[in-house]
């Protein structure tokens, strides 16, 4: 069927490293990657990469990077930016399929009766759902991602006697040798590339050949090792298993089946090369699979749902336009007894009703795909999360620091989801260790740095190609921003102490090593570049390396007043690394407004052939920065706006998604708005080079082609619209549409220095909030158009207030 070739009309569920895509009827085929996903295709372990460990300094680096500087000294930047090619160096490796479980029914279910035909993943149990009528059977196939049990579950049952008959394998694409163990399981054993094929060079969106590959030491080596075990059970007083040419299973005439599939990779870090892995995937994936078939189909259901319900039941969200309305959270709802609203036209139909349950469902598939996809333990979230169905996927499924893996966990901190960030950290600390080779032997500096592109292997050398992708080493810098951020939400002292402070401290050096002095003693980076973006220098010539782009020093700006911050709350404010920030930092190159009153992007007024262009870098210190707000820096939030609507709306939906942040930082709610409604545009995954942003069937945003970040980056521009905060403010309902929603309730949304917030209002306006926190003690001021309140919060007690922010009531925390 046509939702096969794709994979974008198809469901996906997940867990931290095992992924399924769910979809049609006959036949029926499930991807496996690592992060589990169904679809009919399954995707399992998101351990699987191509590659090994790699080498990633460059000895000559020093030399070119002499010649680069003096010729951005000089002023030719078009000349510098041909020279700069020289600093890149390999590509990332590859995210890979790890195969298809493929379930044959007989020819009796090609004739189902097509209107009976419902799919639906419940966003409330995290599982998916597919019931269809065919011969005058009822049949039922559920499908979960157990997270507590690492094991993908899927249940198939009739509603009459003797009903079910098909044929379940075992397929990849990639290197592998499957069969029949013990008559009722199939193994599939196989093997990643330890050497990646040539990449693909990406434009805006579309292949545009391949792009050459430095010199290669060894061209063979052995790469990421994998095993899957399928277990097939059926029901014991009906049916018959058989064993079919020894690689698959027969069932004929059960009344219900249960798979439950197990996946594992030899993978054992990032700094240890597949030849030298002692992990043995078989033996670790039956082992799982002994572990989870000690528990019914029902107590896997269970505890699958109590382990998800704990992270997804933290915050809800209501929203309508009218006093009382549906609100569905499940893809594919019946909103009346006989309709079934799919999810496409529930994004068609945006643009005309603007139904705000259909926000309300992505906000919540934002959160429900972090979950899935991100848990301790896990590798972090890549460019497609992890619902991979390729074994080349578009920019090589890798994590793109300059902007992508960064917006996949957004919503981490405000949507309340912290502890799916501990992937993100824990990669960091691994960046860390390589980059610091990199900044040593590139670079001549102390610390760490990472540049655009990375992968499973901790890569932090610039990525192979031209300098306007490729050169850029402030990746791990913003990266570090998520370290600080994550101890202004939770107040987590150890957390700060023991992890965040040792990595700040690598990056603070480096940044500090990587400045130049120029004129009149300001501090600059040189070479530098805004991520993806060329400029036309003075002399006509086109460019894109020149010094101290707007986006170097903001983030540098935020990572230095993180680390001084930091260091205050640990008693470190007299460490020689903060009394060299410390004077370091009045000397950074400030945020320059242009002539047309927009910022400027780059350090001199360059002409910008491209003004409409996806990245948004110079704004980062709006959002997701906090050096340009409202109360401190009035004049460069106007410059904001006017740069905002100087780029326009159209963009891929990373894009969409951002824009909608950065108009809610603004407290501007009528472009905030615009920005959540321009994203609900219907892509064809068939003609997909005809859009630009926009979301496919299954939710899923695009570029296209398919990228998750917007996914996440959308769920955290709702949030912003409703809540935002300082470590001492917040700010209730400052980007509110009250218009489009002028009823609704959030709840359980987190702001700044460890408090949670629900917030409710009413034909627009404030009707009471609440406020706790779990384990301190604060004080915070309230602010809601125009009134401000300042409160001592106690730990463990709920302080309601009133729209004049005034406390009308106070319970025990329950």
């Amino acid at each position: 069927m046509g939702l096969l070739s794709t994979g974008l009309m198809l469901y996906p569920l997940g867990m931290d490293a095992l992924v399924l895509w769910f979809g049609a009827v006959l036949p029926t085929r499930l991807l496996i990657s690592t992060d589990w996903g169904f679809s009919f295709s399954l995707d399992a372990e998101d351990t699987l990469w191509t590659g090994t460990p790699g080498d990633y300094t460059d000895p000559d680096a020093p030399n070119t990077l002499s010649k680069v500087r003096k010729l951005v000294d000089d002023g030719q930047y078009a000349d510098a930016t041909t020279a700069a090619v020289n600093l890149s160096g390999n590509p990332s490796d590859v995210y890979q399929l790890l195969g298809d479980i493929k379930i044959e029914f007989s020819d009796t279910h090609a004739a189902y009766d097509e209107e009976t035909y419902q799919r639906v993943l419940d966003l409330d149990t995290a599982t998916v759902q597919v019931q269809y009528s065919a011969n005058e059977v009822e049949y039922t196939r559920e499908y979960f991602t157990s997270n507590p049990d690492e094991v993908v579950v899927i249940k198939i049952s009739g509603n009459k006697p003797s009903c079910l008959n098909f044929v379940v394998s075992m397929d990849s694409k990639l290197h592998h040798h499957s069969y029949v163990n013990n008559k009722n399981q199939i193994i599939l054993d196989g093997s990643c590339p330890g050497r990646r094929i040539a990449p693909k060079v990406y434009g805006n969106g579309n292949p545009k050949g391949s792009s050459p590959q430095k010199s290669i030491k060894n061209p063979n080596p052995k790469g990421i090792q994998y095993s899957a075990v399928l277990d097939l059970q059926i029901s014991d007083d009906a049916g018959e298993l058989q064993v079919v040419n020894g690689r698959k299973l027969r069932v004929e005439g059960g009344n219900w089946a249960v798979i439950r599939l197990t996946a594992s990779s030899s993978f054992d870090g990032p700094f240890t090369k597949p030849v030298d892995s002692k992990k043995d995937p078989r033996s670790e994936s039956l082992s799982t699979m002994d572990s989870a078939k000690r528990y019914s189909y029902s107590d896997l259901y269970a505890r699958h749902v109590d382990d998800y319900q704990a992270l997804f039941h933290r915050v809800s969200l209501q929203l309508s336009n009218s006093p009382k309305s549906a609100v569905g959270n499940s893809i594919n709802v019946k909103e009346d007894k006989d309709e079934l609203i799919t999810t496409a036209q529930r994004v068609k139909s945006f643009k005309t009703y603007e139904d705000p349950s259909t926000v309300e469902l992505l906000f919540q598939y934002g959160r429900y795909l972090l979950i899935a996809c991100s848990r301790p333990g896990s590798q972090p979230s890549n460019l497609q999360g992890i619902w991979n169905k390729d074994i080349e996927p578009a920019w090589d499924g890798a994590p793109h620091l300059n902007i992508n893996l960064q917006m996949n966990y957004w919503p981490s901190l405000s949507c309340n989801l912290k502890e799916c960030q501990e992937p993100l950290f824990d990669y960091i600390s691994s960046l860390s260790r390589n980059g610091n080779k990199t900044a040593k032997v590139n670079y001549g500096a102390n610390g760490w740095v990472a540049h655009q592109v990375s992968d499973i292997w901790a890569k932090t050398s610039p990525d192979r190609g031209q300098a306007v992708w490729a050169l850029w080493q402030m990746g791990g810098a913003w990266l570090c921003t998520h370290l600080w951020e994550h101890y202004t939400y939770t107040m987590d002292k150890e957390f700060l102490r023991n992890k965040a402070y040792p990595l700040l401290e690598g990056c603070a050096a480096f940044l500090l090593d990587w400045l130049i002095e120029g004129p009149q003693g300001i501090l600059e980076t040189n070479p530098s570049t805004s991520p993806e973006h060329m400029f036309t220098a003075h002399d006509g010539k086109p460019a894109s390396v020149s010094y101290s782009s707007t986006m170097d020093m903001q983030i540098i700006h935020e990572v230095f007043s993180a680390i001084v911050s930091a260091a205050e709350e640990l008693g470190k404010s007299n460490d020689d690394l903060i009394v060299r920030v410390l004077k370091a930092q009045p000397r950074l190159a400030p945020t320059r407004i242009a002539r047309d009153g927009s910022i400027m992007e780059w350090a001199q007024e360059f002409e910008d052939p491209e003004v409409h262009h996806r990245h948004l870098s110079h704004l980062f210190g709006l959002f997701p920065g906090r050096t340009i707000n409202l109360e401190t820096t009035p004049d460069l939030c106007k410059a904001a706006e006017i740069t905002l609507n100087k780029r326009g709306e159209e963009g891929p939906g990373w894009s969409t998604t951002w824009k909608a942040a950065l108009w809610a930082r603004l407290h501007n709610s009528e472009n905030a708005y615009r920005m959540v409604k321009h994203l609900f545009d219907l892509v064809d995954p068939d003609h997909e080079s005809d859009f630009e942003g926009g979301l496919y069937a299954n939710l899923f945003t695009a570029h296209p082609p398919f990228q998750i970040d917007a996914n996440f980056g959308f769920s955290t521009a709702v949030a912003e619209m409703l809540v935002q905060s300082t470590v001492k403010d917040l700010y209730l309902l400052p980007a509110l549409p009250r218009d489009k929603w002028p009823n609704g309730c959030a709840k359980g949304l987190k702001a700044r220095g460890g408090v949670t917030v629900s917030v409710c209002w009413r034909e627009g306006d404030l009707v009471e909030v609440g406020l706790w926190s779990n384990d301190r003690n604060t004080v915070k001021r309230l602010h809601y158009r125009g009134t401000t309140a300042t409160t001592n919060i106690l730990s463990d007690i709920v302080y309601t207030f009133n729209k004049e922010l005034k406390c009308i009531k106070t319970d025990a925390l329950q």
